[in-house]
């Protein structure tokens, strides 16, 4: 599998994401607990050495399975994490974006997770759309990254990373500090991130895309259900969403994916797109097919 750096660790392109262990709407026990067990340790027995989680998954429940699962770590695994978030007893997704309240977060992530440092957390700017981005706020901004730089000096991460933001949000925090990776909402027909990606590209910074087989939170699915991703899919024997990730890891040599699934051989399929290419027709035709 081809690799990236994500700051100061090497990693897969292909990683694993752990928003779907939980169960329903990000929350409370998931279905199967020992089916989301199996599938933490296939992905390691796969390659995987990337798992992108968060306390409010659950709450507590995706770092809780890890831990269970793959505690102790191999040396080589980047746990990635992300704050700015918490969750109440309706399930309510909270904002919680105070400094105070982002390096208490930090610090629960290390708890349930089990060790004393994180490859890397993400602030996750809340914008109360999960696929879009706010404007900067120039107060809070600056003190957000005040906070995380002092996680980062004080050790409790190795890498700063940012998540839902502009090319602002992104040069505001390159003036401040280096920045290990950024996440973003970005798919076969949503590139609205395509500058922060291409900011990214430019500067060698990971770029992790969210939703890229469409939004979690939508019934229709423009990703899977476009015509050429169909097509394309059924040409070259794989599914749909193998196609729609092929693409996404196609797009720029940064980009990682971390696709969640709580079913092993979901994993084993996603897992296995790194070993797709497209032919440059088919490739030249997914390019076109922004929505």
């Amino acid at each position: 599998m081809d690799t990236f750096a994500l700051g100061q660790h090497t990693v897969g392109r292909v990683g694993f994401g752990a928003m779907q262990l939980p169960g329903p709407g990000v929350f409370g026990p998931p279905r199967d607990h020992d089916q989301a067990i199996a599938v933490l340790k296939r992905a390691l027995e796969l390659g995987i050495n990337h798992i992108d989680t968060s306390q409010f998954y659950g709450p507590n429940v995706a770092n809780e399975l890890i831990r269970e699962a793959l505690h102790p770590y191999p040396g080589d695994l980047a746990l990635v994490s992300k704050v700015g978030a918490r969750r109440d007893e309706q399930a309510n997704w909270n904002p919680a974006q105070e400094p105070d309240q982002l390096r208490a977060d930090i610090e629960e992530n290390l708890v349930t997770l089990g060790v004393e440092r994180l490859a890397a957390v993400n602030l996750r700017i809340h914008s109360g759309d999960p696929s879009k981005v706010g404007p900067v706020d120039k107060d809070l901004f600056p003190r957000q990254l005040d906070a995380m730089i002092a996680a980062r000096d004080d050790g409790l991460i190795d890498g700063i990373g940012l998540s839902g933001v502009s090319t602002e949000h992104l040069q505001i925090a390159l003036d401040r500090t280096e920045i290990a990776t950024v996440q973003n909402a970005y798919n076969l027909v949503d590139r609205t991130s395509q500058p922060v990606l291409d900011l990214c590209t430019e500067r060698g910074i990971s770029f992790v895309p969210f939703f890229p087989l469409g939004s979690a939170f939508s019934e229709d699915n423009p990703v899977l259900g476009h015509p050429a991703v169909r097509r394309e899919a059924e040409k070259l024997g794989r599914t749909p969403a193998q196609i729609a990730l092929a693409w996404t890891l196609s797009v720029a040599p940064n980009v990682l994916l971390i696709p969640g699934t709580s079913s092993v051989a979901h994993l084993e399929e996603n897992t296995a797109v790194a070993d797709i290419v497209l032919d440059e027709e088919t490739k030249r035709e997914l390019d076109a097919a922004a929505g």
